[in-house]
């Protein structure tokens, strides 16, 4: 996938989850070694059957941690993931905000991601924002008020798919 920040420009992610659909607007002119990872990880199948394994009510929901997943990754998937260099950039982490989660190590985001459910001014600067939830808010909030114990849903909330488009 070697297509210019203005061709990936053209697609939009959907998330297809246990709560309902998400549509996010990719930020490819910010973000776009993240977002062509990001797709490819998705057409490859790498988040088909993982879980929001995170939950922090008024800061984020996060999903794309591999150890959330149902199946193990084949070879194939597996050669798909490595770090990734971080592309901060100037986009303020407001509610539907999508950004790479990461360790420590500015370099350390590979599949998890989160979406904001609230202003959280500490990320900006710090975390590769690549998109933006332009459907499905209601999705989003009902992951959120998942019952929970700390900041693990009690029952699991499948991302079961993401599905690349055109917009």
């Amino acid at each position: 996938m070697t297509e210019t920040p203005q061709e990936l420009a053209t697609y939009r992610a959907v998330l297809d989850t246990s709560a309902g659909p998400i549509a996010i607007e990719l930020f490819a002119d910010k973000a776009p070694n993240t977002v062509r990872q990001f797709m490819r990880l998705a057409a490859a199948g790498v988040y088909n059957g993982m879980a929001f394994h995170r939950v922090a009510p008024g800061f984020v929901i996060q999903t794309g941690a591999l150890s959330s997943r149902a199946a193990p990754l084949t070879e194939k998937q597996q050669k798909l993931v490595h770090n990734l260099p971080p592309e901060f950039n100037d986009t303020k982490h407001v509610k539907g905000i999508v950004s790479m989660a990461r360790a420590e190590a500015a370099d350390s985001a590979q599949t998890s991601f989160f979406i904001c459910t609230a202003p959280s001014t500490a990320l900006d600067g710090q975390y590769t924002a690549f998109g933006r939830v332009v459907d499905g808010m209601p999705a989003v909030d009902a992951i959120e008020a998942s019952p929970r114990n700390g900041e693990t849903p009690i029952t699991r909330v499948d991302l079961k798919t993401i599905r690349i488009e055109k917009k």
